[in-house]
């Protein structure tokens, strides 16, 4: 093998190391973010009963969440206007015992 293609070889190797190690830019930019989604429009873990995106039944229901902006979930707030009770929520970055379906 000569050197110039031994070089590239090796430069390609280390390039695919350092791709298959980079963390994706969405998981960098974005968090969870509990007790902010409306009903059904959750990312995923809507607690016990639901299986995932979309199942959360209840609107800010607590043990739900959303990927928000890194660094914006617990500056979220959802206005009292907008909630079933009057009640302002706050987003959390840990499930919350608020407002959850009946068992």
């Amino acid at each position: 093998m000569t050197k110039p293609i031994k070089a590239l070889t090796i430069a390609g190797a280390v390039a695919a190391a350092l791709a298959a190690t980079a963390v994706p830019a969405q998981a960098q930019d974005t968090e969870k973010c509990f007790g902010v989604a409306k009903a059904g429009a959750n990312d995923c873990a809507a607690g016990p009963g639901t299986t995932c995106a979309g199942t959360s039944t209840i609107d800010y229901q607590g043990n739900s969440w959303s990927l928000v902006p890194a660094g914006t979930c617990v500056d979220t707030v959802i206005d009292a206007s907008m909630t079933s009770d009057g009640v302002e929520r706050m987003g959390s970055l840990e499930a919350l015992d608020r407002d959850l379906p009946a068992m």
